[in-house]
């Protein structure tokens, strides 16, 4: 899943002339959803929107020291799927945006776990699959992009750090043995 998350001093949805959401001060979060993406990954964004700081701490003035959580503000969550986009030649292709009731499914589970974890009335959220006229007023500007991290990348850190484990293991039983560090003897 991929996050374009933007702290703003207010922010509404409307579709056509109808206002579908608004917030007061807080976060905007466009929100991509990949063909890739799954539970984990839902689980990693509401954790991270629930949690980055990207707000100053009231009492001494710094910045980056409070989450949305801290200072009970809104989080309005709009579905983008264009952020999951290539460029062929000058037109954009969206193979890599999670298709409709799937995309939906995953969406609305992420504003339930963030429902869920904080307070149902500070989450708002736009019209999945409409054309919505976004009003961000951005605070700052304050602007972050983030992505969960997919699955092949996970295995691969997690390959990493057994190879780092073993080779750790295999140098403290070579100083052990006597032998130096790195070298094998048979």
């Amino acid at each position: 899943m991929k996050a374009i998350i933007q702290r703003v001093t207010a922010a509404k949805v409307t579709v056509g002339d109808e206002l579908v959401s608004s917030i007061g001060r807080g976060l905007c979060v466009l929100v991509g959803i990949s063909t890739d993406d799954n539970a984990n990954d839902v689980d990693w964004l509401a954790r991270k929107l629930l949690n980055i700081r990207l707000f100053e701490e009231p009492a001494t003035g710094k910045r980056w020291m409070e989450s949305v959580v801290d200072q009970q503000l809104e989080i309005l969550c709009v579905s983008q799927f264009t952020l999951y986009h290539r460029m062929k030649g000058n037109r954009p292709d969206f193979s890599r945006a999670m298709q409709g009731a799937d995309a939906q499914q995953l969406y609305g589970t992420l504003l339930q776990k963030l429902r869920d974890q904080y307070a149902p009335e500070r989450i708002q959220d736009g019209r999945f699959g409409a054309m919505m006229q976004v009003h961000i007023q951005n605070d700052g500007p304050v602007t972050l992009e983030i992505e969960s991290p997919t699955q092949s990348e996970q295995e691969r850190q997690k390959l990493q750090r057994a190879q780092e484990h073993k080779a750790k293991v295999a140098n403290k039983q070579a100083a052990k043995d006597g032998a130096k560090p790195g070298i094998c003897r048979d």
